[in-house]
This record gives structure tokens, sequence and C-alpha cells, in this order.
């Protein structure tokens, strides 16, 4: 789908960003340190990178100033431990267009990533949707907000993060399996029947009649399936 560049020198943390960008089918390249992660930009021009601020060598701020001073305006996904408002704002002033604090979810990291390709793919501009619609139901990633005819709807993380996971899929039949994997992270105390509760609660909460769901559809013997 779009070329993505880590800039990570953690390498549990850069080996588990490639893993789940890559499912969700990126290419993606991995940068240990700033100096390799401005060479690897120059040199094969990324859709998006994700850039950590403290890394040897060379700082995520000289290498974003650096990127920026060259013309390179892909966008740029700030990840990193500080959590200070200075250290948020220096990142935006020098050109980050988003910005994520350690520690995070994976669900929330991808999310972020899908909305920064949206509004930077080409043909997108000012009419671009900021949401993803099915039925009445207007879902904001970026915000982590879900409406139902034009009514806030409070979902708890794990149910927003499951209706992303399924989604995402495109129509695609995840397995109770796969989405313990992707949501729960696989533990051993969730159990498969976890997946079936808050489904359930999906559709109470998004269809209009739950009994009968429209988009989150089960597929018997399989999983389940969403549906625009």
């Amino acid at each position: 789908m779009a070329s993505i560049l880590i800039v990570e020198d953690n390498t549990n943390l850069a080996y588990g960003l490639r893993n789940n960008l890559e499912i969700e089918g990126h290419q993606v390249e991995v940068a240990e340190d700033g100096r390799l992660g401005v060479e690897a930009a120059r040199q094969h021009h990324p859709d998006l990178i994700i850039l950590d601020l403290m890394l040897p060598i060379m700082d995520g701020y000289r290498v974003l100033r650096t990127l920026r001073s060259e013309g390179l305006e892909m966008p740029v996904l700030i990840l990193t431990a500080k959590g200070e408002e200075a250290d948020k704002v220096l990142g935006f002033r020098l050109g980050a267009d988003d910005y994520v604090t350690k520690p995070f979810g994976v669900l929330e990291l991808l999310a972020r990533v899908q909305a920064l390709l949206r509004r930077s793919a080409p043909g997108a501009g000012a009419g671009a949707p900021a949401v993803e619609r099915f039925g009445s139901v207007e879902v904001d990633a970026a915000s982590r907000s879900v409406r139902r005819n034009g009514e806030e709807v409070s979902l708890t993380p794990k149910e927003f993060d499951l209706l992303l996971a399924l989604m995402h899929r495109e129509g695609q039949v995840a397995s109770r399996i796969a989405l313990l994997k992707e949501v729960w992270g696989h533990r051993a105390a969730v159990a498969t029947r976890t997946v079936d509760t808050h489904v359930s609660e999906l559709r109470r909460k998004l269809e209009d009649v739950p009994s009968s769901p429209s988009h989150i559809l089960t597929v018997h013997k399989a999983g389940y399936r969403f549906r625009c």
C-alpha cells in the first residue's frame, strides 16, 4: 500500500512496528539511528516516516529539521517517550505531522498512520473526508471518537480497537484468534468468548437492529466480517 520508514533505535519496538505495518500491506524499512534515517529518506523518499526523537548520532529533531530543509515533505509521525508540551510544540514547529507518546497502543498508531497517508494521498485536499462512515455511523480514528446519527457513542478502548480491526480488513474475514492477537495481544488470560462479547456490545451500540446486523457480520465457523 505505502512505503514507510521507521527511524527507531529500540530493536524490539522497531521489529514490532515493522511486523504490524507489513501485516497491513505496507513496505517497511528500518533505520537504527538518525544519520541512517536521513540517508534512507533521501534515497527512498518513503510515503511516511515514523521517527523517534531520542536517537543515537543524530536526534529526531535534527533529522526532522534536515529533511524539511532539503524539501522532503512526506508526513512524519513523531514517536517518543517524552510527553512534555514543549517537546510536542517543537516537533510541530520543525514540521512534524503527528505525535504519539510511548507507551502507545499499536492500533492507535496504525490509525494515525492511516490518517496521515489518507491526508497526503494524491488528490486529497480540503474536501477529503476526515472520518470513515458506514450506515449512520461516523468513526474518527485520529480522535478515537464515534458518532451515530450525529450523537456521540461511548465505546470502551477495546471496543474501539476491535471496531478498527474489523473495518481495516475491508471485508475480509477475521478469525477470533486473529482478533485476539491484534486487539488483546493474544494473552492466555483472554478467551475467544471475549471477542464475541465485545462484538455483541458493538452491535448493540452501532447497529440499527443488533439481532440482525448489517455491518458487523458473523461468518459461520470462521469469525467476523465488516461490511460498509
